[in-house]
Parts: C-alpha cells; sequence; structure tokens
C-alpha cells in the first residue's frame, strides 16, 4: 500500500494525518515508512529528525551533506549516469518508534526540482517505492502544498490518495481545482490512481458552518470519510514533543478519532478495531519510556459556492 496525503491547499493537517495514520500503523505491527516531499520538512521533524533545515545552509555546503537519511540523495542519483546505485534503502533512516521509518525531506528539494522536471524524472520515485514496498508493508507519502513536481511524482507513485479538508471556504473552493488535477494525472501518469476519500479535519460538531459545508459536499457525492477528525492544542503539543499524538496522548479524543480512521480506511471491524486499539496503547506507552525530555518548541500547522466538479470525478473514487 503506497497512500500519498495530499492538498494544494496549505493549513489543512497533511502532516499531523500522515504522522499519526503512520504511527498507528506501525503500532499494529505493520513495517511502515513515511517519505516526507515537503521541503519545510514538518513530518520529518515532527518523526525526530533533527537534520539542519535551513535552505541558505543547503545552498552553502550543497546536497552532499543533506543527501544521507534522505530523499534528497535519492533524486540526486537519478541524475548521475556514472558509478554505482544505491539502493532505496540507504535514504530510508529509523525513527525512535518501533516499526517506524523516515525517507526525510530537507530545503536542499528546492534546488533540485527544476533540473529533474526538466530531465523528466517524474517516475523515478515511483520506481523507488514500489522496490521499498517490498521491505514496507505501509508507505504514507507527505506533500508541499502546490501541484509541482514532487506532489505530481507522489501521486503518480501511490495507489490511493487521501484529500485533507479543514472545513474552510477557501478549502473548498480549492477543492474543485485539486480534483481536476488529479483527473489530469490519472488519466495521463496513473490510471491505477483511485482516492480513498476525503478527511474532514479540524471539525466542531457545535459549529453549524462546518456542519452545512460538509453536507454540500456530501451531496455533490464527494467521498467524504465518516470518521471526522476535531482540533485540540495537544496537537500542537505533540509537535513540539516530537510524538505523534497517538502515541504521546493515546486515550486522547483525536487519538480515539485517529484510530477510528484508520480502522475505516483499513476496513476493519468494530471488533478489530477494539483489538487493535489495546496493542497500540502499549506501544504508545513504550513509545514514551525512549522519549527524550522536551525542549518546548513548537512546529506551526501547515499554515461563494463553487461549481459541482465534474462527472469524471466519480471515476477515481474508492468503491
Amino acid at each position: 500500500m503506497r497512500r500519498v496525503i495530499f492538498n494544494q491547499k496549505g493549513g489543512v493537517g497533511k502532516s499531523s494525518i500522515t504522522c499519526n495514520l503512520a504511527a498507528i500503523s506501525a503500532a499494529r505491527g505493520y513495517k511502515t515508512l513515511v517519505v516526507d516531499l515537503d521541503t519545510q520538512a514538518n513530518t520529518s521533524y515532527y518523526l525526530g529528525h533533527e537534520q539542519p533545515l535551513n535552505l541558505a545552509y543547503a545552498q552553502d555546503q550543497g546536497h552532499k551533506m543533506l543527501s544521507e537519511g534522505s530523499i534528497v540523495g535519492l533524486f540526486k542519483q537519478s541524475m548521475e549516469f556514472f558509478g554505482t546505485k544505491n539502493d532505496p534503502l540507504d535514504y530510508v533512516v529509523d525513527t525512535k518508534f518501533e516499526n517506524l521509518h523516515l525517507m526525510a525531506s530537507s530545503p536542499a528539494l528546492d534546488l533540485m526540482e527544476r533540473e529533474l522536471e526538466s530531465r523528466y524524472k517524474i517516475y523515478k520515485l515511483r520506481d523507488a517505492l514500489v522496490e521499498l514496498n517490498k521491505t514496507f508493508d505501509h508507505i504514507y507519502i507527505d506533500t508541499a502544498p502546490m501541484f509541482n513536481f514532487y506532489s505530481k511524482s507522489a501521486l503518480i507513485a501511490a495507489d490511493s490518495v487521501l484529500i485533507p479538508f479543514d472545513c474552510s471556504t477557501f478549502s473548498r473552493q480549492a477543492l474543485y481545482g485539486l480534483m481536476q488535477n488529479v483527473i489530469e494525472l490519472q488519466e495521463d501518469h496513473n490510471p491505477d490512481l483511485r482516492i480513498g476519500g476525503i478527511i474532514v479535519n479540524q471539525f466542531s460538531k457545535q459549529a453549524r458552518f462546518p456542519r452545512s459545508l460538509v453536507a454540500e459536499l456530501i451531496e455533490e457525492k464527494f467521498p467524504i470519510i465518516d470518521s471526522y477528525i476535531s482540533s485540540s492544542v495537544k496537537m500542537k503539543e505533540s509537535h513540539a514533543k516530537q510524538v505523534p499524538l497517538v502515541y504521546l496522548y493515546p486515550k486522547h479524543k483525536l487519538s480515539v478519532e485517529f484510530e477510528r480512521l484508520y480502522s475505516e480506511l483499513a476496513g476493519e471491524s468494530l471488533q478489530e478495531q477494539a483489538a487493535a486499539d489495546i496493542v497500540a496503547e502499549d506501544v504508545a506507552k513504550d513509545a514514551l519510556k525512549e522519549k527524550k525530555p522536551d525542549d518546548n518548541r513548537l512546529i506551526p500547522e501547515e499554515s461563494s459556492k463553487p461549481s459541482a466538479p465534474s462527472n469524471q470525478i466519480s471515476s477515481l473514487f474508492l468503491q
């Protein structure tokens, strides 16, 4: 399974959703890989990757120092014709959490994008992840909030896409353009790509506006996932501590919602979910035992009714 979490709008919670779904996967015994394609590298930080994340530093030092244990090295070697190619696994690092591994991002990706695109390396990520799927059961891909070379590479490499939606008018307006872009990419590059669903994030059931907004999307036949994710300052605390929320506060409301979301995506029964929750809670306790003291740093979240979507969109939905 190769699943990309994508939205062209920022601030919808892609990194939080990616890391917490991956953490649940790992807690349930699946060997899980997270691929970070966003040059802001929030996902890499969230999972404890401490590599320098400054573009000026990357420009000064070149790609070499930022290649090991990051996706930069994978893309860099795709442009080299001489010498032995490294295994994609060489660019994967362990996290401090059992079964959870990372292919980290770097600001150096910005320095490479134009050359990668001009040399048509758009399929290189797919080739690498197909190979890595022999080692990892589940692969989760985080993307930048834009339809750029790296996001296109991720959509080509994935077999399904999850779309976070933060219940705002701006997010809704962006949704239609996103769908059209996904349709075009599916037709041109990846006919097997399907939409796993739209994740309603930062939802408040007490507020009328988000409820009406979601209801309208359901009426328009968008594939809204039944399990909604609400909001809490605890999520920001988990960012600061570099521990996924489902590990840090396994009994918190948001963690329970993430567990339900994961189970819905996996097609699990209620009995299977209950049994898995017990295992995940034990894993969370073990993960926290190894956590270093918090240094109180915080990572910020990724900061009129449009016409209905084309009928083409329904062909992308997972049944």
